[in-house]
């Protein structure tokens, strides 16, 4: 949807890729592009979205449907916003990476150490199996080692279940779990370990990968040389507590795409 014209020319200005039709959806509305473009990204991440058009997900031709209003379209591109920057490691996100933690994330996925005590650079290492050195340096998936376990009250646990059990009632969701809940102790070795990782955030996939074990699978020390550094260490419980925000907003992605197709706007047939 955006491209930039006279790439490497210090002219060059970023345009988005609209047709026609979608053009005179903007400035009838007078709505900004990026709008359009966040609205696209929080409706796709609508799970009720995804159920009610898979079809069209499937073969790579989803049918995005446009808010009537301007007020529910500025909403719309508003929850876009916030998860392109949850999706965008580069971005910073205030609760949930930086600042002040809100308590249904502080918990997750802490870098801990068997037995307690805090953790020596030289126990870095990422030796579980994670990663394995294919033909041609390929890198290959691994078991590695991930406890899956059920939640403690030693864990610290600040709210995510309890914020996750009251999202899938908001949803109606039929398999609403009541106890106990699951959650995961990934190890970088027999020593360090990140601690309580909730199984729906372990599981989170991406381009038919889990996250989290994708990216671990990289670092594992016979691929990447050497021990991961001190904000390697940190950027898996920021990637953690992002996929867990991200599941906590479905209720309000839902709600959204609800509004959006009450009030939709009659897009023409015959685009141009």
């Amino acid at each position: 949807m955006l491209f930039r014209d006279n790439i490497g020319d210090t002219k060059s200005e970023d345009r988005y890729n609209l047709t026609t039709v979608a053009e005179k959806y903007v400035s009838a509305g007078q709505h900004d592009s990026s709008a359009l473009f966040f609205h696209c990204l929080a409706i796709t991440h609508s799970i009720r979205y995804r159920e009610e058009n898979i079809g069209g997900l499937r073969f790579d031709w989803p049918h995005i449907p446009l808010p009537n209003s301007r007020k529910t379209l500025i909403a719309s591109a508003e929850l876009g916003r916030e998860i392109a920057a949850l999706l965008d490691t580069e971005t910073p996100v205030n609760g949930v990476t930086t600042g002040s933690i809100c308590a249904e994330l502080k918990a997750i996925g802490m870098p801990s150490k068997v037995g307690g005590g805090g953790l020596q650079a030289d126990e870095f290492k990422v030796t579980a199996g994670w990663g394995i050195l294919g033909k041609e340096d390929a890198t290959m998936p691994g078991r590695g080692k991930a406890e899956v376990r059920a939640l403690l009250e030693t864990d610290g646990d600040s709210g995510f279940h309890d914020a996750l059990r009251r999202a899938q009632r908001e949803r109606n969701q039929r398999d609403v779990v009541e106890a106990p809940w699951q959650t995961v102790d990934v190890y970088l070795n027999d020593v360090a370990y990140w601690k309580n990782i909730p199984l729906p955030v372990w599981e989170f996939t991406m381009g038919g990968y889990q996250v989290i074990k994708k990216w671990v699978s990289y670092r594992e020390h016979r691929v990447l040389g050497r021990a991961l550094k001190p904000e390697e260490l940190t950027e898996v419980q920021n990637m953690a507590r992002r996929i867990a925000a991200l599941i906590l907003l479905q209720p309000k992605l839902d709600a959204n795409y609800a509004a959006v197709i009450a009030d939709v706007y009659p897009f023409p047939h015959a685009a141009t």
